[in-house]
């Protein structure tokens, strides 16, 4: 049985202080979960979350990463960087880097590469427009992005790759895909791995992500392909982000 993933992206939010009032309250409301709990913050945060997290079951990610282990990339980290410093997670391919950044799938693919290389635990991210799922080529468009962020993969790194489906009419919207047509985009990207890499797309980890709040966690996380979320405005407070991770108590 796959393990639920339930990671927060609190995006540019939040400067250390702020970091420090929260996690002097989320650890202990999340202690009882079984699932895997996450924490994406901005760079500036990362040494104050994981000070705090030590010791804790909630572990720590970045929210981009770089593919080259050094260089004259001013403005960027580096995996390598990620790594020394004890980051587990990080998010690569968000609609935000794609849409205001000019990431590509080849970029994702290279980043997503590094990271496994590297040992950090990547969360990938595709997801289709309003626009694309009103003219019906959600399926085809998620699943390309499935695939074309796997290329070159082993089924070992396939494993270990989470992929978090986030339709982007979605995120901070207020919208949230119903949970069967969540779940239904998930099932595809299963069957797009399953297509490619056969049997260990059973393993392979797959978030819905997209205005999900403790009044629709249980029943998004029930579904038979979501395997937790990528939570982003409601993993700033430590209450309702709580309420999410303990979506079934």
């Amino acid at each position: 049985m796959r393990r639920k993933v339930i990671a927060g992206n609190w995006k540019m939010n939040k400067n250390p202080m702020d970091t420090a009032k929260f996690m002097e309250a989320f650890p202990e409301l999340v202690k009882d979960t079984s699932d895997e709990v996450v924490l994406c913050v901005p760079y500036i945060d990362l040494f104050k979350a994981m000070e705090m997290a030590a010791g804790t079951n909630v572990k720590i990610g970045a929210q981009n990463v770089h593919y080259e282990e050094k260089g004259a990339y001013t403005g960027e980290v580096s995996v390598t960087m990620l790594k020394d410093i004890g980051v587990e997670y990080v998010i690569i391919g968000h609609s935000e880097r794609r849409q205001y950044y000019n990431e590509t799938d080849e970029s994702v693919n290279k980043k997503l590469k590094a990271a496994l290389a590297n040992g950090l635990k990547p969360i990938v991210c595709v997801g289709e427009t309003l626009e694309q799922r009103e003219a019906g080529i959600t399926k085809d468009f998620v699943t390309t992005q499935v695939r074309l962020a796997l290329e070159g993969l082993s089924n070992k790194e396939v494993a270990k790759t989470i992929i978090a489906y986030e339709p982007i009419w979605a995120i901070g919207t207020g919208k949230t895909a119903s949970a069967q047509d969540a779940n239904e985009v998930c099932v595809w990207v299963r069957e797009e791995i399953r297509n490619l890499f056969g049997d260990v797309a059973e393993e392979v980890i797959i978030q819905y992500g997209g205005s999900v709040k403790s009044s629709n966690a249980a029943e998004l996380f029930g579904m038979s392909d979501i395997d937790g979320g990528l939570v982003g405005g409601a993993s700033l407070d430590p209450e309702e982000f709580s309420k999410i991770v303990n979506y079934n108590k």
